[in-house]
């Protein structure tokens, strides 16, 4: 290239687009969001605490609540629940469904703390508290 290309270029020749409307095929459908169901959130809350190390703290309880969530789908808050009242009463009082989604709690509960506590070490003080937001 040399000065004159350089200061001067030559035209560029245009190239015509088509701009007129096409009509969409039935699978490009724009997406209607009324035709949705929207998916109710989770609504508890995970914390680590006693944990002296905070920058572990985030993936620990990403973790738990991970695994929480993958053991008990959208049922934590009520196996809580279940949980809590199976503690604080007898079995003479709760239902077959209340025992066993308490059950079910324990040993998610289990699981999810094995995965959020892996990789943290010494945890000796340290434990998970949920609750329902």
């Amino acid at each position: 290239m040399n000065q004159a290309e350089l200061f001067f270029p030559r035209p560029v020749q245009q190239v015509p687009i088509d701009t007129t409307p096409h009509e969409q095929p039935e699978y490009d459908a724009p997406f209607v969001f009324e035709a949705t169901e929207s998916v109710p959130r989770v609504a508890y809350i995970a914390r680590l605490l006693e944990y002296p190390a905070v920058d572990a703290i985030k993936v620990a309880e990403q973790r738990f609540r991970r695994e929480l969530d993958k053991q008990l789908g959208g049922e934590v808050v009520s196996a809580l629940r279940a949980f809590q009242n199976a503690s604080e009463s007898g079995e003479t009082d709760l239902t077959k469904d209340e025992i066993a989604l308490a059950k079910r709690w324990a040993k998610a509960y289990d699981a999810a703390k094995t995965a959020g506590f892996r990789d943290l070490g010494d945890v000796d003080e340290a434990y998970f508290d949920v609750r329902p937001s």
